[in-house]
């Protein structure tokens, strides 16, 4: 009763009076008055109070008629805001199936994705690290347009976060699964020691030479392989079959590998970048 006499105070406030016609709505509902003399025949009563109480009782509202309603409940509805529809696959009880659904319908697609590849790159959740705004630089042909810093590549981690773009990242996870865990079946290479990534300095650090793939977030070095049961090999003491067999399965996942031998910068490490020729890749 409360919440119908509010409902109408509402009405009232937002439109004005409620017309004549609309203000008949709950007569139907309420029990009709008993007459005033039978109460005092019955004897129930003093024929005192009786009236006492005729005196104090709130008059009857007119009847509702059936053209009016359709005015009132609009003007209820404009005034008392509900609640929007529930979408439709909405879960009851424990039906899993429904429950999807509904996450379907009330989730973007994009947050989902987002959610599902935390902590991953360049759309692979075998790479990871996180997106960096873009690199620039004041020397020409430096900077990188949509730069990552990767901690991980295919389970190996990086001895420290390499700076690169999303082409690297994949070219470096695709020579660590086909080309360096293969060469050693009976052990897991945990970490690769990195010994440069994004620089912006000029070809092995020559005053004059062209900008390195370094300095455009093309290129990594590697110094040597951690494996997991302590061994560390290196580039610079441990240049054998197993190095070398590492180092040149590389060829043609990079556009160019230089190591010990190459050209006299490489003794130490090996250089993998993305750059690409048009007779091929660079290998030496």
């Amino acid at each position: 009763m409360i919440a119908r006499r509010r409902a109408a105070l509402l009405v009232a406030l937002c439109l004005g009076p409620v017309p004549a016609a609309a203000q008949g709505l709950e007569t139907s509902l309420r029990p009709l008055a008993r007459p005033v003399a039978s109460l005092a025949t019955s004897g129930a009563v003093a024929p005192s109070a009786v009236t006492d109480a005729a005196s104090v009782r709130p008059r009857l509202r007119p009847v509702r008629t059936a053209a009016a309603e359709p005015d009132y409940l609009a003007a209820v509805a404009f005034a008392v805001p509900r609640p929007p529809p529930r979408p439709r696959g909405l879960a009851t009880g424990n039906d899993e199936r429904a429950i999807v659904t509904a996450a379907a319908v009330l989730v973007p697609p994009s947050k989902t994705m987002t959610r599902s590849k935390k902590g991953s790159v360049c759309g692979d959740p075998s790479i990871r690290g996180e997106v960096l705004a873009p690199i620039t630089a004041r020397i020409k042909g430096c900077g990188v347009a949509e730069p990552v810093r990767v901690t991980s590549v295919a389970g190996v981690r990086l001895s420290e976060a390499a700076i690169m773009d999303c082409p690297t990242a994949s070219a470096l996870k695709a020579w660590v699964n086909k080309g360096l865990k293969p060469a050693f079946p009976k052990t897991d290479v945990v970490e690769l020691r990195v010994a440069a990534h994004y620089s912006c300095r000029p070809r092995n650090n020559q005053t004059g030479a062209k900008i390195s793939e370094h300095g455009k977030g093309r290129a990594i070095d590697l110094a040597a392989i951690v494996l997991d049961d302590g061994r560390v090999l290196t580039v610079g003491d441990d240049w054998g079959n197993t190095l070398r067999r590492v180092y040149k399965a590389a060829c043609g996942i990079f556009g160019t590998t230089l190591g010990p031998g190459s050209d006299g910068y490489h003794e130490e490490h090996m250089h993998f970048d993305t750059a690409r020729y048009r007779a091929g890749s660079y290998c030496r």
